[in-house]
């Protein structure tokens, strides 16, 4: 028996709630740095890369500049970190372009693919992501990801916690925001859905930055479920 009986549709944060950003990214950047001859630390690299991710959306939240999908902040960012690890001169400009795509390229959490496969079952399943819609669909891909809908930031042409993402959600699926459960590793994210009225679930990632993660550990807000993993969030919602 679901505890949020009304809920008919999930939404999910992909990155570090869905898959393993960190370890796919220093994986695919071990293999590019053994290509190219040089040495570098891979885990670095991915957390460099990753640090560069809200500054570069807050440019556009701000109204610094127009809308810029992910994969565009993406590869600024990367252009800015090759000279730091060692590879500025090492990559064609299309080798910046398929590296840039290891972010389509991410591997999901254990517990992802069968427990949305059980949640689909019963409910709407969609990306809720700041990726861009090519960058979810080709993850979706790779991963085995079965979503019913992409949603996100180039659906509402803005980034998260804004509040329309989460608004807009709700209106495209049309149904109420309490009929929307907002699913996320990361608790900030949470509260903004749920100041919109979204339901929500938090499932912990503790090693989604590391060993030595601090942050997001533990549910630290009021949400309607909380969970270790997708497969008991199906449990908890009667699936």
């Amino acid at each position: 028996m679901s505890q949020v009986p009304d809920v008919k549709a999930l939404v999910f944060d992909v990155f570090g709630t869905v898959v393993d950003w960190r370890n796919s990214v220093a994986r695919q950047a071990a293999e590019l740095a053994k290509a190219k001859g040089v040495t570098l630390d891979p885990i670095a690299f991915a957390d460099a890369w990753r640090g560069r991710y809200q500054p570069q959306m807050e440019t556009v939240r701000s109204g610094k500049r127009p809308w810029t999908i992910l994969d565009v902040l993406h590869r600024e960012s990367l252009a800015a970190l090759l000279p730091e690890f060692g590879l500025e001169g090492k990559l064609s400009e299309g080798e910046i372009d398929a590296f840039n795509r290891a972010w389509w390229r991410l591997d999901p959490w254990a517990d992802v693919v069968s427990g949305l496969t059980r949640l689909k079952r019963k409910f709407i399943i969609g990306p809720q992501s700041n990726g861009n819609i090519a960058l979810m669909v080709n993850l979706a891909k790779h991963a085995g990801l079965p979503w019913d809908v992409i949603l996100g930031a180039e659906v509402v042409r803005n980034y998260k916690p804004v509040p329309q993402s989460y608004t807009d959600a709700a209106r495209i699926l049309a149904l109420p925001p309490g009929q929307v459960m907002m699913v996320a590793a990361h608790n900030n994210d949470l509260a903004a859905a749920q100041k919109q009225g979204l339901s929500t679930a938090f499932v912990a990632r503790p090693t989604e930055k590391g060993p030595e993660q601090k942050t997001d550990l533990t549910a630290t807000g009021n949400w309607d479920i909380v969970a270790r993993d997708f497969n008991e969030l199906a449990d908890r919602l009667g699936v």
